[in-house]
């Protein structure tokens, strides 16, 4: 039976070192991490799942060296109890008034009229229990519950993860591109694309927004990456929103997100509407 890697990183107090470590983990475990605050308030455990193999090996002595004086921790399992463990923590999250997330073993759930999101729970970050992915579902309920968001709309989903956002848009009678550095990620979508039978509304790509032809543009881009690589890219991807069209942003810190609308600002556009869960934010421009 295949194994998985877990590494758990502990940051106590959390604040700036927190931080540092989120941009530090997203360089070289794009695929994703859990992030929890622990029982005292401050702590927090980012922890990582990768197929145990040499890379999985290489990331675990990069943390050691880099972060030499974080607690860490890394652990084998089998893929089964990782399988079992989401079971019992992933139910199904109603966003918005229109969507329900579900897991694929809740597939025949009755979810009342909402769009259902099937999100197969690997190791590709998106299941919608982050605060980063749900705010970006909101902002997509509310565009279409005023009548914004129409199907004749192409979407932009930038850092796809395990392409819920994509998909989510997909139930609302769009249709798009979902882009990601990580081909783990890009199969992972994959695998979510068909079992939500969206695959022929939504083509997926290994690659940034700089893989992107110069002149192409979408009605709705959203970005659930971070603050930091958000801000260094803001000239380039908002060329890549029409005329008119939405831009959502995710993946901030509250703290960070002056800095990120002040970035995106100094493009041209206006004041954004800012959504908060906890400690986390999402900027959109419509």
């Amino acid at each position: 039976m295949r194994k998985l890697l877990r590494v758990d990183i502990t940051v106590p107090g959390g604040g700036e070192t927190a931080e540092l470590l989120e941009a530090w983990l997203a360089g070289r475990a794009a695929q994703g991490w859990e992030e929890a605050v622990l029982e005292d308030g401050e702590t927090v455990r980012f922890r990582v799942h990768m197929e145990d193999a040499p890379p999985a090996r290489a990331f675990a002595e990069e943390v050691a060296a880099d972060w030499p004086d974080l607690p860490r921790e890394v652990s084998t399992l089998e893929e089964e109890d990782w399988g079992a463990a989401w079971m019992a923590f992933f139910t199904p999250i109603e966003v918005g008034g229109v969507y329900e997330i579900l897991p694929p073993w809740m597939a025949d759930h009755d979810t009342g009229g909402k769009k259902p999101l099937l999100i197969e729970p690997k190791m590709a970050f998106g299941t919608g229990h982050h605060p980063t992915t749900a705010l970006c579902l909101e902002a997509f309920a509310q565009a279409q519950t005023s009548g914004w968001l129409t199907p004749s709309m192409r979407f932009l989903d930038l850092g796809t993860g395990s392409g819920i956002l994509g998909i989510g848009l997909c139930r609302l009678g769009l249709t798009g591109v979902g882009l990601d550095i990580d081909p783990q990620a890009v199969w992972c979508a994959a695998d979510n694309l068909r079992l939500n039978g969206v695959e022929g509304a939504m083509s997926l790509a290994v690659g940034g927004v700089g893989s992107l032809a110069p002149d192409s543009r979408f009605e709705v881009v959203a970005a659930n990456i971070l603050a930091a690589p958000l801000m260094a890219m803001a000239k380039l991807l908002t060329r890549h929103v029409a005329q008119g069209g939405m831009l959502v942003l995710s993946g901030i810190l509250e703290t960070q997100a002056n800095d990120v609308a002040a970035a995106y600002q100094a493009t041209g556009l206006g004041q954004p509407v800012r959504r908060v869960s906890g400690e986390w934010a999402s900027l959109s421009w419509q």
